[in-house]
């Protein structure tokens, strides 16, 4: 840890401090107290960001590396593409989900199972590198505190996260909702790896 560097707890007052999360969920009343006819969509970790932000590191041995804090449990994904298919679908069904939370992926999967995915689409060496939520914290890039928070969240709360995102119900809306695997094949060229 950096030496003139607190990092703030994970949870506060019983919760996870991740206020990227939080102020969408703090901006929800405004539509509420409005009286504004709503469908609350919530997404997940878009795959895309493997293109960028989390995009894996090559490490010494020439491997690349899905470094995140999730140990044995699913992460629950989505590719971009299919928010604005299913945001659509939501809008063709008229009133009936007026007031109703949606919460949307296209797959939950071990962060290992992406790894080995990349490995067979892109034909390079890829592994998943677990580390604690505490070690995430701790690598020194801006916003690690609450991206290890968020990724904590991830793993600590596997079982409501993705139970609210029924795929069935998700593929229900979106017909050609992707899987890990599919989005890949459509996306094997964005990867820029020398």
């Amino acid at each position: 840890m950096h030496p003139a560097r607190r990092r703030p707890d994970a949870r506060l007052q019983g919760s996870y401090k991740v206020p990227h999360f939080d102020g969408k969920a703090e901006a929800d009343h405004y539509f509420t107290d409005a009286g504004v006819p709503t469908t609350f969509l919530r997404t997940t970790f878009y795959w895309e960001n493997l293109f960028g932000a989390f995009a894996p590191p090559r490490a010494e041995d020439g491997a690349y590396e899905l470094i995140f804090p999730m140990g044995e449990h699913r992460l629950s994904g989505i590719g971009v593409e299919d928010i604005g298919k299913t945001a659509a679908a939501i809008f063709k069904r008229g009133t009936d989900l007026i007031a109703a939370t949606l919460s949307i992926a296209g797959e939950h999967l071990p962060v290992a199972d992406m790894a080995a995915a990349l490995a067979e689409s892109l034909g390079r060496p890829v592994r998943y590198r677990p580390l604690t939520p505490d070690a995430y914290r701790d690598l020194g890039f801006p916003g690690d505190d609450e991206v290890g928070n968020m990724f904590q969240f991830y793993a600590d709360c596997e079982t409501p996260r993705t139970g609210a995102r029924g795929l069935d119900a998700v593929r229900a809306l979106n017909p050609t909702l992707q899987d890990f695997a599919t989005w890949l094949a459509g996306h094997r060229d964005r990867f820029d790896w020398n």
